[in-house]
């Protein structure tokens, strides 16, 4: 079996607007820890019931979580599979950020060790 891992634009879309809400990332992480229930996220939550429901379904079409029925209640927990995707990810927009500051540090190491040529400025003692 071949685990894709790269990401298309829409997963990338989808996971960024996921994450960019501070309630989703708390949810994302609470259900890290451990399968929770939709109704026990939202008793920690100052907004209805259906707001949470709401930061699930989003987290949900990014894959972030996996949400099961358990009766009449709605478990979420987090996939790591995603996860590990998202993060693979920003470790190579990581990865490109690093390479260019290096080859700038290089730029400016180069720089530095070259003679320069006085200016006509230099030359005339201003």
């Amino acid at each position: 079996m071949v685990v894709q891992t790269e990401l298309a634009d829409d997963e990338m879309d989808r996971i960024f607007h996921a994450l960019a809400t501070r309630t989703r990332r708390d949810i994302l992480r609470r259900t890290i820890e451990h399968e929770q229930s939709v109704s026990t996220l939202a008793r920690d939550y100052d907004m209805s019931f259906a707001a949470v429901q709401k930061h699930v379904a989003v987290l949900e079409a990014a894959g972030l979580v996996v949400k099961r029925a358990d009766g009449r209640e709605r478990l979420v927990r987090a996939d790591p599979r995603m996860i590990a995707r998202a993060r693979a990810l920003l470790d190579r927009f990581e990865a490109l950020w690093r390479s260019r500051v290096d080859r700038l540090d290089a730029l400016l190491a180069e720089d530095a060790a070259t003679p320069h040529e006085p200016s006509s400025n230099e030359e005339q003692g201003d």
